[in-house]
């Protein structure tokens, strides 16, 4: 990992002190629910509670990262990507960005970007890289594009296509305007043949019970979480080319499973953009 991965003014001890342990985080959640153990008793706690509002709400999390998965195999397999920048990245789990990326290329270079004291604390330990590749982390927030671009800048070739990840981090964007222009921010900077992958969190009718448990989640949790339409979610994507199967549920984007069943949908939903 680059010695960029932290900022050599913020010591172990400052990080502690930014990690609250009296409130659930979204980020610990998620690892709860994928099986990490990079949580807290109040995370665990309001996993539960937002489980028992709606079941299926691990499966949405693992149908993410399994997505994420295949998005990258494909890209770098198949389309030839090799540098990604990742924002949003969340707690290490199994099969990280650079994880997938570097089996198939090992010259393949990744930015990480969070703001999560707690996830920037195991990115100093766990994003490790290949000796022919590199990882780099950011402790930056996804409104901050210039100083992300910046930072992306001294790892990866910002003239040569990268694969912008954002998968869950829109959803902490409430205004419409302001997130579209974030994310076209970022993708304006990336030249054609660059890639978009993005994950977000939908409302649908359908699904009642995902509205109840984002309503307790955002009475309780930080930071607060937005639902949007698959349409609306289909509009971060203006200015690519939607490979297929488009916007949809992030356990159906080109499925592992050969047996050629469907599997079940989930309320998080996702594609991949070639940018034109």
């Amino acid at each position: 990992m680059s010695e960029n991965a932290a900022s050599p003014a913020e010591s172990a001890e400052s990080l502690r002190a930014r990690i609250k342990t009296d409130q659930p985080h979204t980020a610990r959640i998620w690892n709860y629910w994928l099986d990490g153990k990079d949580n807290y008793p109040v995370d665990r706690a309001a996993g539960d509670q937002i489980r028992q509002l709606h079941p299926g709400i691990g499966d949405y999390a693992l149908a993410d990262r399994l997505f994420l998965g295949r998005a990258v195999q494909h890209l770098v397999a198949d389309c030839g990507i090799r540098q990604f920048l990742d924002v949003g990245t969340g707690l290490p789990t199994a099969d990280n960005t650079h994880e997938v990326a570097q089996r198939i290329a090992p010259e393949s270079r990744i930015v990480y970007v969070d703001n999560d004291p707690l996830v920037l604390t195991h990115a100093q330990a766990l994003l490790t890289s290949s000796p022919e590749g590199s990882t780099d982390y950011l402790d930056a927030d996804l409104r901050d594009p210039d100083t992300i671009l910046a930072h992306a800048a001294k790892s990866l070739d910002l003239t040569k296509p990268v694969a912008l990840m954002l998968l869950g981090v829109v959803i902490f964007i409430e205004d419409d305007a302001e997130a579209l222009g974030l994310v076209r921010r970022l993708l304006d900077a990336l030249p054609s043949g660059s890639y978009l992958v993005l994950s977000h969190t939908i409302t649908s009718p359908a699904m009642p019970d995902v509205d109840a448990a984002v309503a307790f989640w955002n009475e309780h949790g930080t930071p607060k979480l937005t639902q949007r339409t698959p349409e609306k979610v289909t509009e971060f994507f203006a200015g690519t080319e939607l490979l297929t199967p488009g916007v949809v549920s992030c356990s159906r984007w080109r499925p592992a499973d050969a047996t050629g069943e469907e599997p079940a949908e989930v309320a998080m939903f996702g594609g991949v953009g070639r940018k034109l």
